[in-house]
């Protein structure tokens, strides 16, 4: 635990500080963010520096090789199994998160340089995610431990694997590259007004850390671990560093970000930590409980679709505008009400997923 809340406090500090930096860096490069006209309420955030999230995913980088370098420094004691140095799961959850970032950062830029809203194709977006859920995902699913567990699974999983629904590699593979995508584009979407998709990812990214911490402390790898229910994942203690790390990243980005942001994440955040979450859902073998924690996402991704079968298929819009928090603003309530209560809604929403998680456990150990 003392690695996790090392990692935790070096990324808070790091980002807490390093983001006023990065205000001033971004502003004199004139990378300021494009309004889109369909959103004219949004107009005085123009020119509002962007790609922010260089930050936040600096600052991870940064807590996670202290939280090793704490490890190394003071060990833990003999009893508790630990890599003091990066292991397989930390490439994969750290190459989705830095990659999927670079795919935003692009469209970022490419946004900054032609001063409008458009940026990176649709297409060009797919094609990177794909490449990047693809390579990773072979990776995930190779490369076994001394112990013989990969950092994914070929067995689709809620609270942890289910032995009947493997998919083997082929199909896992495209489980993966699918988590990836919906994953980054949903918290794309969410990232419509200010804190709204920060402070909804320290929401999913805590809930990780309990569930990486939780495991690792009943892992079935642990010799020493006696009761016959145990999690069979690979460094579940890494799992939990980097969600710590993230999670308090993104609260010391917060401090900046929230109303009125004086800088925006932008797409290389929201990318960033779409891959991030996604990586941690496959890795903690929680992937259909992901619509749970991260219930929020799927709610605001869930209103755009909803919004475009309904005007392509009857002529009639269900939202006054889509995403779901333009909805509400469009109704009259303020940016920061809208922030606070979806917010309260994230935070239910990852209580109840680590309700259903702690609860399997409880029901198998009585």
């Amino acid at each position: 635990m003392r690695a996790v809340v090392i990692a935790s406090a070096v990324a808070f500090l790091v980002s807490l500080l390093a983001t006023p930096l990065a205000i001033r860096a971004f502003t004199r490069l004139r990378a300021g963010q494009p309004i889109r006209a369909a959103t004219r309420s949004h107009l005085p955030k123009q020119g509002t520096p962007t790609m922010g999230a260089v930050v936040i995913i600096v600052a991870t980088l940064v807590a996670y090789i202290a939280g090793h370098v704490s490890l190394a420094v003071w060990p833990l004691p003999p009893d508790q199994i630990v890599q003091v140095g990066p292991s397989m799961t930390a490439l994969v959850l750290l190459g989705l998160f830095v990659f999927c970032g670079a795919i935003g950062f692009i469209d970022d830029y490419l946004k900054v340089r032609k001063r409008n809203s458009a940026g990176l194709s649709g297409r060009g977006k797919l094609l990177g995610q794909l490449l990047i859920g693809g390579a990773f995902g072979l990776v995930a699913l190779n490369f076994p431990s001394t112990a013989g567990e990969t950092v994914a699974s070929t067995t689709l999983s809620f609270v942890r694997d289910i032995d009947w629904l493997n998919i083997g590699q082929v199909g896992a593979v495209v489980v993966f590259i699918f988590v990836v995508i919906s994953s980054t584009n949903a918290v794309n979407l969410t990232d419509g007004l200010d804190g709204l998709a920060v402070g909804t990812s320290v929401a999913v990214l805590g809930a990780y850390l309990a569930i990486g911490f939780w495991q690792y402390r009943h892992w079935c790898a642990d010799p020493g671990y006696t009761l016959d229910y145990c999690y069979a994942v690979r460094d579940p203690l890494e799992v939990a560093m980097l969600a710590g790390a993230a999670a308090a990243a993104c609260i010391g980005f917060l401090w900046w970000n929230a109303s009125p942001a004086k800088i925006f994440m932008g797409d290389t955040g929201a990318m960033a930590l779409g891959g991030l979450i996604a990586g941690m859902a496959l890795a903690t073998r929680t992937v259909l409980l992901l619509p749970i924690i991260g219930g929020l996402f799927v709610l605001v991704t869930m209103s755009l679709i909803v919004q475009v079968v309904s005007y392509k298929t009857t002529g009639r819009r269900v939202f006054r505008n889509s995403p779901l928090h333009h909805h509400f603003e469009l109704a009259g309530w303020s940016e920061v009400n809208i922030v606070i209560r979806f917010w309260i809604i994230a935070g239910l929403c990852a209580a109840t997923a680590l309700a259903l998680f702690y609860g399997d456990f409880l029901a198998a150990t009585d």
